[in-house]
């Protein structure tokens, strides 16, 4: 078979779930190169298999950092349970008269990377006040690229990392641009970061927007009211096996949360920067988060 045909073949799913075994750290680099060589074996070109699997962020600017509807900074926020001081990209709306609602925006296992800040100019845009700190900014921030941020994040103290978000939402909150009303939308370990917030500061977080991430710690679910909604992928096996005890605590707890599970989509579906990344139903869980956020903040 010639790698033009090849190009064109639909990637086995098998490959995205490898992917997000490694991603995820249960499998090494290795590992999963050794296991996408196979596949390579009966015909699909590594070119191929990398480039739909790996990001590239070049494809991750929906929102110029240069749009003139947005300011952008960055700026430092005291954190003395986590790393004692953190740092993050601050973007408001341009010419912003007054407070306004905040969003904190969480990245995934791996830091600040351009996919993230994209996202935080997407609701400055949208008229909201985002900050989306680094995790990685006590270890001298997010590299440049995903396999050493991943790296890096592994080797920092995760419940420093954790009260870091915990100190950046309070941050956001009493923010002079803020109105003090907060909402959180976090991807994959973001995802695990905005559930925690609703466990652990539930009179402050306004709303929030977990996308594929799993629960907080079962001793600190029944603390959780809401207003959730919580985004998942269809065929991520891992992230879905943990919701249905989450449900059984969010109903035992009367919270206010709404589920939306998205056909044939994997896990980072709305990541728009991998071979993940399905338009349709990333348009659709934004739109949802989007009106989310108007009714709530």
């Amino acid at each position: 078979m010639s790698n033009s045909q090849s190009e064109i073949r639909p990637i086995p799913q098998e490959a995205f779930d490898w992917y997000d075994e490694y991603a995820h750290g249960l499998i090494d680099r290795r590992t999963f190169m050794s296991r996408l060589s196979g596949l390579a074996a009966i015909g699909f070109s590594m070119s191929a298999l990398t480039a739909a699997l790996m990001p590239d962020y070049a494809k991750a600017e929906q929102v110029s950092f240069n749009d003139s509807d947005i300011r952008a900074t960055y700026v430092t926020f005291p954190s003395p349970e986590g790393h004692g001081e953190g740092r993050g990209y601050l973007v408001t709306p341009a010419g912003l008269e007054g407070p306004a609602p905040a969003v904190l925006v969480v990245h995934e296992n791996r830091g600040l990377n351009p996919y993230i800040k994209d996202v935080a100019r997407r609701l400055a845009k949208a008229g909201y006040v985002a900050f989306a700190p680094d995790a990685l900014y006590p270890a001298g921030g997010y590299p440049g690229n995903d396999d050493d941020g991943r790296a890096m994040q592994r080797e920092l103290d995760r419940s420093k990392i954790e009260n870091d978000f915990i100190a950046a939402a309070k941050f956001l909150k009493a923010h002079p641009s803020s109105n003090g009303r907060l909402g959180a939308v976090g991807f994959c370990f973001g995802g695990y970061i905005v559930n925690l917030l609703a466990a652990v500061i539930p009179e402050e977080l306004n709303a929030g927007v977990p996308f594929y991430g799993t629960p907080a710690a079962a001793e600190l679910r029944g603390h959780v009211k809401g207003p959730l909604m919580i985004q998942f992928a269809e065929l991520d096996q891992r992230v879905n096996a943990t919701w249905p005890d989450y449900e059984k605590t969010l109903m035992a707890n009367d919270a206010d949360y709404v589920a939306y599970f998205y056909p044939g989509t994997n896990h980072g579906f709305h990541n728009d920067s991998t071979g993940r990344y399905d338009p349709e139903a990333a348009e659709l869980a934004w739109t949802r988060t989007l009106e989310f956020f108007a009714q709530h903040l």
